[in-house]
């Protein structure tokens, strides 16, 4: 009897959680269909220098540019989605379905949509650079962006629509030019400290380059109180403490100590894909955020590494809020701000 009992109750509680999971879905689908309610939305520049005399002949170069929405009743920490190429990554789901922006919007927080200086909307630098078309370089982000080892064959279970040929089409002329050079990054997050002072606090969700950008720009403000990094590939480290490496364009930067300690003030969260070990460049820049990580949190910081693998999820790429299960990617990352007491409204 009591057996019977215990059997029954089992049931009943698997049986309530399959409803809440299917409850759950429902609402996700829900959400994604319903009308988002926006109070206020608009765009900026922000930052930059002016050549020349600004009443004869001048310039206004170097300035980074913003896209902005606020829904109705919104959390009081501001979410900049910052990608060092594509900021389309943060607008759709490789087959045109929600991306971050919507997902979040939906979740109640203010999103801005960044592209720092000489990038995509605020291209006008103040220096020189010469472009040049480079056939291959689609194959090359095949690669890159870690859909699979060598164009055209697809990881086993990538989370992309693989049988789609416009969802190729339309992450093919997803990227625009980027500066990698440490000049750039510095450039790029003085004007980004600038937007996290004019809308106040902020938590920078960023992918590949973009997150030694927003490293640099927290040693540069008290508006940035968290970091995301979406599969980053440069990182700072204390004076002497680093990967023991040559610098390049995707770091590693070395500061003093008490900069690097300024970092161990704020959040943050390393999150990689799946298929990492498969693609050597991304094995080394795994073990670096694991040294990074480490850094921190011997300062007395608060650094955590994520692999989606580790938490259930199969087949992310090196853009995982792109990715077609980009909600659960999202779920992780609310779970993330809300721990951190970022959700607050």
């Amino acid at each position: 009897m009591a057996r019977d009992f215990h059997v029954r109750t089992g049931l009943l509680a698997a049986c309530a959680m399959a409803v809440l999971a299917v409850g759950y879905v429902a609402a996700q689908r829900q959400a994604a269909s319903a009308p988002m309610t926006i109070q206020k939305q608009g765009s900026f520049a922000v930052g930059g220098k002016i050549l020349g005399d600004p009443n004869a002949q001048s310039l206004h170069c170097d300035h980074g540019y913003v896209d902005y929405q606020i829904p109705v009743n919104p959390r009081r920490v501001n979410l900049v989605m910052w990608h060092s190429a594509s900021a389309t990554a943060w607008l759709n789901r490789w087959d045109g379905g929600e991306g971050f922006q919507s997902i979040f919007l939906r979740r109640g927080y203010p999103v801005y949509i960044w592209d720092g200086p000489h990038v995509g909307r605020a291209n006008w630098g103040c220096s020189e650079h010469v472009y040049a078309p480079g056939a291959g370089r689609d194959q090359a982000n095949f690669i890159a962006w870690r859909f699979g080892d060598k164009y055209p064959n697809w990881f086993e279970g990538v989370q992309f629509p693989t049988k789609d040929p416009e969802a190729w089409n339309q992450a093919s002329r997803a990227r625009y030019l980027e500066f990698d050079t440490i000049e750039n990054a510095r450039m790029q997050s003085d004007a980004a400290a600038k937007l996290m002072d004019k809308i106040g606090p902020s938590v920078a969700l960023t992918n590949s380059a973009g997150g030694m950008r927003a490293l640099l720009t927290a040693l540069k403000t008290n508006n940035l109180v968290g970091i995301v990094m979406y599969e980053n590939v440069g990182y700072l480290y204390p004076e002497g403490e680093g990967p023991g490496v040559p610098e390049t364009g995707f770091g590693p930067i070395d500061v003093p100590l008490e900069e690097f300690k300024k970092l161990t003030k704020i959040p943050l969260q390393i999150v990689w894909g799946d298929n990492v070990e498969r693609v050597a460049t991304y094995a080394d820049r795994y073990k670096m955020s694991m040294l990074f990580a480490q850094r921190i949190n011997q300062y007395g910081g608060k650094a955590q590494v994520l692999r989606l693998p580790d938490a259930g999820l199969k087949g992310n790429t090196h853009i995982p809020f792109a990715d077609m299960n980009n909600v659960a990617v999202a779920d992780l990352l609310s779970k993330f701000l809300a721990e951190n007491g970022l959700d607050k409204r």
